[in-house]
């Protein structure tokens, strides 16, 4: 019982959600992670080989 409460105490209280849906950044999921810029960069490269090949092919 008082692990259960020393657990509670060291979390920051979240505001209240329905579903507690605004929770879910809490847990870590494993896989590959990709910082946002390079997921930009890599978009925007594939959008502009994508171009370069509809015009010249």
């Amino acid at each position: 019982m008082s692990r259960r409460k020393k657990k509670k105490e060291r979390r920051a209280p979240m505001p209240s959600a329905s579903a507690g849906l605004l929770r879910f950044f809490e847990e870590e999921t494993e896989g590959v992670k990709v910082r946002p810029e390079l997921l930009i960069v890599f978009a925007v490269g594939l959008i502009i080989i994508s171009i370069i090949a509809y015009t010249f092919f």
